[in-house]
Order: structure tokens, then sequence, then C-alpha cells
């Protein structure tokens, strides 16, 4: 299992594997052809079918820039590894190909080459890839899960995720005092402000509820504008985490240091899905993104309230377990309908969830690393009109004008 470091990344919106992916694979690519007169990139599957709602051709000509280029869409055309598929083509001026590159965005700005290829500057640095054994592991040695986290990623990780947390932080706060609409044909207003000026005059349970709404509102939107967010474990589901964190950290003085630990914490349950099943919703739908969001979130609350890690895996389970089959039918291809809704609802389950398990002695029958099982089956088994193409539900519906 690879290091956090290949988890959390910061980085601009809408997607993680739209828009961040893309535009690393053109960095890439173009690095290596530093004297191409000029380059042409075919897009295919998901990434032809929302790429234009994603901006992922923006991403791409950034990426490849200042060198002009063609981009091909073709969405008809899924490629056997991964359906967010990308071939990259390097020209002379006249009009020879110097080298040709196909690329997969696998998920959270992660990219491959194929089956056993993944790109990857860390390597795999965690021996062990299930949250049972893991569980077991600090069990037998006196350790929580933020512990077994440090033990392998060394203490430097602490100062990689006080940036995370720096980020996500600012993401908030950016999206609390922007107002406007967002962009795209939807005309989408913002909705976050408005969230958490009206918390303020609810009593105390109904405003921490709206409050949370706010926070969540204000990354996903921040995200939706192509603003600086951290994926965690996407872009798309961004405003998670850091909703359920920012609101923990001002409503109850958790020190920095506790909501690092707790960071560390959810980026080890968002490997253990990265790991063993997928955090793409053109793979899994959203369940692979906003339900791994919230069972992220739901962990590092348990731990903030002093759950134990059975109880800990226990809130990451019914986290992931609630969000079993969401899809993934972004409107007009964009990541705003019903995607920053999503992460608002996901915020406060998963708040839920940590209240349930600690109220639990942490036994239950579902275990964390079954449900992943479940979730990658449920994505395999999802027509493809539903993971991340607007091409079904209520991308569907609503194209249709009703």
């Amino acid at each position: 299992m690879k290091s956090l470091r290949e988890l959390f990344r910061i980085g601009k919106g809408p997607s993680s594997s739209h828009t961040m992916g893309p535009y690393n694979a053109a960095k890439i690519f173009s690095e290596r052809h530093p004297g191409a007169d000029h380059y042409e990139v075919t897009l295919y599957g998901s990434l032809a079918l929302t790429g234009k709602g994603h901006m992922t051709d923006i991403a791409v000509c950034e990426g490849l820039a200042p060198s002009p280029v063609d981009i091909v869409w073709r969405g008809d055309i899924f490629l056997p590894y991964h359906s967010n598929g990308m071939t990259f083509k390097a020209f002379d001026p006249t009009g020879n190909i110097l080298d040709e590159w196909t690329v997969y965005s696998i998920g959270g700005g992660a990219l491959s080459e194929g089956p056993g290829r993944d790109l990857s500057s860390y390597g795999d640095i965690y021996p062990l890839n299930t949250l049972t054994e893991i569980i077991e592991w600090c069990d037998e040695n006196g350790c929580t899960l933020w512990e077994y986290v440090e033990k392998y990623e060394g203490k430097e990780i602490w100062s990689f995720l006080q940036e995370v947390w720096e980020v996500m932080k600012a993401s908030v706060e950016s999206g609390l005092e922007t107002e406007g609409r967002l962009p795209g044909p939807l005309n989408l207003p913002r909705k976050a402000f408005n969230y958490y000026v009206k918390a303020q005059g609810y009593q105390v349970n109904l405003r921490s509820r709206g409050l949370v709404f706010s926070y969540a509102l204000a990354v996903s939107e921040q995200n939706a504008s192509g603003g600086i967010v951290v994926s965690a474990p996407t872009c798309g589901s961004s405003g998670v985490l850091p909703a359920v964190l920012y609101h923990l950290a001002k409503g109850h003085s958790f020190s920095d240091t506790k909501i690092l630990h707790s960071i560390a914490t959810a980026g080890l349950i968002g490997n253990i899905v990265k790991q063993n099943a997928s955090i793409s919703g053109a793979e899994v739908g959203c369940q692979g993104e906003v339900g791994v969001a919230c069972a992220m979130a739901s962990a590092a609350s348990c731990q903030l309230f002093g759950g134990s890690p059975f109880q800990i895996e226990y809130a990451a389970e019914m986290g992931l377990e609630h969000h079993l089959g969401m899809t993934c039918d972004p409107i007009g291809g964009l990541v705003q309908i019903p995607c920053i809704e999503r992460n608002a609802f996901a915020a406060t389950r998963a708040l839920d969830s940590e209240i349930y398990a600690v109220f639990s002695d942490g036994r239950h029958r579902i275990s964390f690393d079954h449900v992943v099982e479940v979730m990658k089956q449920t994505g395999k088994d999802l027509p493809s009109l539903y993971k991340e193409t607007s091409t079904g539900g209520l991308a569907l519906k609503y194209s249709r004008g009703k």
C-alpha cells in the first residue's frame, strides 16, 4: 500500500481523475518532448463523455503549454484497463509522430500505464493492506492507527499533513467568503455563505448541522470553480473530510496535533479502499468517492472523540456501507449536481456514524474490509451509464428537461 502522499493531493478542481490526473500526464509527456511542434490527445470513455464539464481539455492544454494541442473526443470507446484512458501523441514540424503514449487516470489524481504499472513516486511502503490486519497489528503492539502511519511514513509525514490541513482550512474559508454563481451552463448559485449565516440563528443542535453543511458546501463550491483543494480521496468528494475536521476544530478546540493524527487515520482508510477496490467514480460510481470520503471522515471524527481502533473501524464501515450502490451521474458533466449536496450530506452522515460507533462497544458483524469488497463488486455490476459518463440517471433525466 502506497504513501498517504499519493492519496492527499493538493491542486485545482473540479476533478482529481479528470483534471489533476490528465494535467499531470500532460506535464510528464511535455517534459519528455519539450521540443515537440504540436500535440494530439485522444480522450476515451468517461474522460471524453464528461471531460468538458470537468475541464479536462483545459487541464491537458495547460500541461502541454505553450505548444498547440488538438483534443480528440472518443466517448464511444472504452479502453479495456480503465474507462479514463488517454493517448498522447507528439509531432515534429513536418507532421511526423515523435512518440505515442497511452495512460490512464485511475482515480484521485493517480496515473497508470496498465495492470501493475502504476506511476508512483513513493512505491509501496505499508506491509499490510486490510484494516483487519492493521488493527490486529496495532492491538498486538499497543499502537493507535496514526502511530501505525507514522511508523511507515516517518515523522516527516506530519509536515506534509500540516500542509494538507492548511489547504483544507483555506478552502473552507475561501468558499465561505465567495458568492455568486458557479461556472457552467447550470448557473448554479453558491450556497455556502447563506447556509453559514442562517445556521447562526438556530439553537445549538441545528446550528451545528447547518455549519457542517456550510463548510462542506464551501469546499465543494471552490472545487467546482476550479479552486485549490485537497483530494480526500478525490476532488469530487473533497468537501467531506475538511467540513468535519474544520467543524470539530472550531467547535471542540481540538489542537492541530490531534487533527493531524485524525487526518492520518482518515488517509489510512482511504488508502485501504484505493488498494483493494477503487476511489474512481468512473470505475465504481460515487460510492468510491463520496462513500469513501464519508468513511474517512467517520474514522477521523471517531478517533478525535476517543474511539478505540475497533470503534473507529465500525464508524468507517458504516460510513461506506450506507453509500453502497451510489451512482456517479453528474448533470452536464459538471461536478455540481448532485455532487455538491452529496458532500454536505456525507459530512453529517460521518458525524452520525461516529456517534453511533462510540455508543457501541465496537462489535459488529460486517467488517470494513468486507464492505470494501462488496463496494468493488457493486461497482463492477453498475452499468457504465451510472459511472461518470453523464449518460444515465439524474444526468439523463435533467437533459430531457425534467
